[in-house]
């Protein structure tokens, strides 16, 4: 799901990221040398924090670490610089970070401080980020390669570039970086592959949700606001130490035909459908799970017609997530149930293969089938290699997600089916043996979410 990620507030994110060392602090070194035999020696990597951001005058929104620096360092506080230098003497990881600061710490909670930086996240040099414009071009001037993620931080990239610059205009009595190299290619490939650590946190981020939307069946009925529902996956998520991974969709009616719909504040229906497409995040690592179900706990004939079409979509589609395949094939497959569906209906009609070119299927299923998961919702990697669709290996992470949606006025269409939106996504890991379906135990057939509706299961 694209949606704006909350985050976690620097207390929490400073201890998150403490938690994360504690655990996993060979994982990130590994994950600095891989890096490191990556971009080679005369080189350097350079990753600034994700800044501060106003929500209203003196009132900051909650703060998210940058993936990419979090990835490799387990540091969540702002303000912060890690820097990656293959070969050098004296150390090849280095930080620049805030200063120890009583007064500042009074309010805003502990800071790791240069010292912590070395001490709890493996520096090998640790420099105060004020001293960052005196230390930093010397360390630039060392090296032929500048591996560095442009855009990312509009002002850093700015005094980046007129460091560089600066050396450039005093090439004969200084050394300037030859080349500015783009670090997303070799560090987002990196972030692709998840290794069994990451695995488990996303087992554990997407149990969080699971309950979160068990949670959300059981206490439906008539009447409710969409609000109240996602009131129940903020407690769910807040009481396991996780956060939302995006704003939630808690879509009822024909509310769910608008694929990104967050206003959550219409009355729930009775005789109506509702989605809900939400995550969390667990240590940094998302769950992106939707599910549908009726508001009263029973589907209708029209409903279920539907809901069974699109849960054929997922099963197929998520049949096809294993090695050797193409990242398109479970889209394909998803279309083809579709469209075979919509076909059996009189919703589509013409024959088959037909249908399938003329993508006939766009009005009512418009999205793709899945994205790549991991640290964020939408998670880094290229999804072609030379203009053909990547083969599936084992350690990535997708979503499947397919849906139908049919619009309140939609032309052509019976009225039973109109106003129905519905999407079922699950998160699935490739593995060696195939598909593995983080969110399995989330009930997804008719009879199982009956069921749970009813407390019965």
């Amino acid at each position: 799901m694209i949606a704006f990620v909350a985050a976690l507030p620097p207390e929490a994110a400073n201890l998150a990221a403490h938690e994360a060392n504690d655990l996993n602090a060979s994982e990130f070194a590994r994950r600095r040398r891989d890096l490191m035999a990556s971009i080679g020696a005369d080189s350097i990597a350079v990753l600034p924090a994700a800044g501060e951001r106003v929500r209203s005058r003196d009132t900051l929104y909650d703060y998210r670490p940058d993936s990419d620096l979090y990835y490799l360092t387990g540091f969540a506080e702002p303000e912060a610089v890690a820097v990656l230098m293959p070969g050098r003497p004296h150390g090849e990881f280095l930080m620049f970070c805030r200063e120890r600061d009583s007064e500042r710490e009074l309010w805003d909670g502990t800071r790791a401080g240069p010292d912590g930086a070395v001490e709890d996240y493996g520096a090998d040099d640790a420099f105060p980020i004020a001293d960052i414009d005196d230390i930093l071009p010397g360390l630039l001037e060392r090296s032929e390669r500048v591996y560095y993620s442009m855009g990312t931080a509009a002002d850093f990239d700015q005094r980046l570039l007129a460091w560089i610059n600066a050396l450039n205009a005093r090439r004969q009595r200084s050394h300037a970086p030859s080349e500015l190299v783009v670090l997303d290619h070799v560090l987002h490939e990196m972030r692709l592959f998840k290794s069994r650590a990451e695995t488990n946190l996303m087992r554990k981020s997407a149990r969080i949700a699971m309950d979160a939307h068990r949670r959300a069946m059981r206490v439906c009925k008539p009447g409710m606001m969409e609000f109240e529902l996602e009131a129940e996956f903020l407690h769910e998520f807040r009481r396991r130490g996780a956060r939302y991974a995006y704003l939630p969709i808690v879509a009822g009616g024909a509310n769910a035909c608008t694929l990104h719909y967050t206003a959550n504040d219409a009355r729930l229906k009775d005789g109506e459908l509702v989605l809900i497409d939400a995550g969390c995040e667990y240590e940094m690592y998302a769950s992106d799970i939707t599910r549908t179900f009726p508001v009263n706990g029973r589907f209708s004939e029209p409903q279920a017609e539907l809901y069974e079409i699109v849960l054929a979509a997922n099963r197929a589609a998520t049949e096809t997530a294993r090695p050797g395949n193409h990242w398109d094939d479970p889209h394909d497959a998803a279309v083809r149930e579709i469209t075979r569906g919509l076909q059996r209906l009189g919703i589509l009609k013409g024959k088959l293969q037909t249908l399938l070119r003329e993508e006939a299927h766009r009005p009512f299923f418009m999205h793709r089938t899945g994205h790549w998961r991991g640290m964020d919702v939408h998670d880094v990697g290229d999804y072609k290699v030379s203009d053909q669709w990547r083969v599936l290996e084992p350690g990535m992470v997708t979503t499947i997600e397919p849906g139908i949606y049919i619009a309140s006025d939609a032309s052509g269409v019976a009225r039973r089916w109109r106003g129905i939106g519905i999407r079922i996504e699950d998160d699935v890991a490739v593995t060696r043996n195939g598909p593995s379906v983080l969110s399995a135990d989330l009930p997804s057939d008719i009879d199982a979410i009956e069921r749970v509706m009813s407390g019965a299961a």
